[in-house]
């Protein structure tokens, strides 16, 4: 393992155009710093691919006063949307006393901004924080209750709403609170506080053809003890305002992280052979992995194939319609249509690739916490196991 982590760091990791587009668009709106630090590269990368794609295209001041324009359409709507859901939430109290008026936003001040929240009910801030003096002080237990919710909420916030107790608990632990899955189920009901629920979704790709298919080489073990020794892969779709997007994508079963990916409004041979590409410059170009899919026309075609031979892989292939022969691939799907997707609308495919992009590169390898690797995330699983 000394051996393959020196020649690891031999070679540079080389990154897609899709990666770097995506990663530049994260720059423009949380900065190179922070964008840097949060996808594991250097800020003179982003600066490099930044140059570059200036020289490459001319943005007109009328292009960026539409951008500024969007933006702000885009907070106003934000702005409205929460006051609707006040709106939606608070209609019964909106012809109540004032005392009630002020409970209602006492109680959803997690939620919704206060100030907001007042306009909607009609209340002054001033009027709402004297009351919250008159009522006096609460009892030690509802302080300590009220200090560990809003530790509660702000890890919930902190995971995008997609974490329930059991992935919660070790952030918090993380965090210096001694709490256990109990207390923090029960702080979260408290609150009204639910991680997305999970919905059912079907196979994407077509194994109906005549073209040679490979042998199971995985037979249903995803163990693996070293990275770089078995990969697996699929396609899903993801529904936008403009049609369906496609995302083809490689996990290494050694830390179920997403070591490739690619995105197309058009679901072809290209998308797994893009997608198989980003994974061979991110692991260095790697000999005899066992590469596993489903038996779709995309990965049986000669692009693919002929991209697998060049590099010495090992093609795998699931039994015809056995989801279960490339169940981590699946359960990666599950994972991000219900954390990620499920809820939300999207009217343009770059919105959803944005969307995707984020969560695959910064909250699903770097931050969450996966249960097949002992609670930790894949970076950190491999940065532990590596070392």
């Amino acid at each position: 393992m000394a051996r393959q982590t020196a020649s690891m760091k031999k070679t540079r990791t080389r990154y897609s155009q899709d990666y770097k587009a995506e990663a530049l668009a994260l720059a423009d709106r949380v900065g190179i710093s922070a964008a840097a630090r949060e996808l594991g590269l250097q800020s003179s990368q982003l600066y490099q691919w930044r140059a570059k794609a200036q020289q490459q295209q001319s943005a007109s001041v009328r292009e960026q006063a539409l951008a500024d324009e969007n933006a702000r359409l885009k907070r106003q709507l934000a702005e409205k949307s929460e006051e609707l859901e006040i709106n939606k939430k608070g209609g019964r109290v909106l012809r109540q006393a004032p005392q009630v008026k002020y409970a209602f936003i006492h109680q959803h001040r997690q939620a919704f901004s206060i100030q907001r929240m007042c306009g909607v009910l009609g209340v002054a801030r001033s009027g709402y924080y004297a009351w919250r003096q008159r009522e006096g002080e609460p009892s030690q237990r509802r302080r300590q209750q009220a200090v560990l919710d809003q530790r509660v909420a702000e890890a919930f916030k902190r995971r995008k709403g997609r974490s329930g107790a059991p992935r919660l608990v070790p952030d918090l632990v993380h965090d210096g609170l001694a709490v256990n899955r109990k207390t923090v189920a029960a702080s979260l009901r408290r609150q009204g506080l639910r991680a997305k629920a999970a919905r059912k979704f079907k196979a994407t790709t077509n194994s109906r053809h005549s073209l040679a298919v490979a042998p199971n080489l995985l037979e249903q073990d995803f163990t693996a003890m070293a990275p770089n020794e078995k990969w697996v892969g699929d396609i899903t779709y993801l529904a936008t305002g403009e049609g369906w997007l496609y995302l083809a994508v490689l996990i290494d079963l050694f830390s179920r992280k997403v070591i490739g990916w690619a995105m197309s409004e058009r679901m072809t041979a290209d998308l797994t052979v893009d997608a198989l590409q980003m994974a061979l410059w991110r692991r260095k170009m790697p000999k005899k992995v066992v590469v596993h899919s489903d038996r779709g026309s995309q990965y049986c075609s000669t692009l693919y194939q002929s991209l697998l031979t060049r590099h010495d892989l090992k093609c795998s292939m699931s039994a015809r319609g056995n989801c279960y022969d490339n169940a981590c691939a699946e359960s990666f799907f599950h994972s991000l249509k219900v954390e990620a997707i499920h809820g939300e609308r999207f009217e343009t495919r770059d919105a959803m690739r944005r969307h995707v992009f984020e969560y695959i590169e910064m909250d699903y390898n770097r931050q969450r916490r996966h249960s097949a690797i002992g609670m930790i995330s894949p970076e950190a699983f491999e940065a532990r196991m590596i070392a």
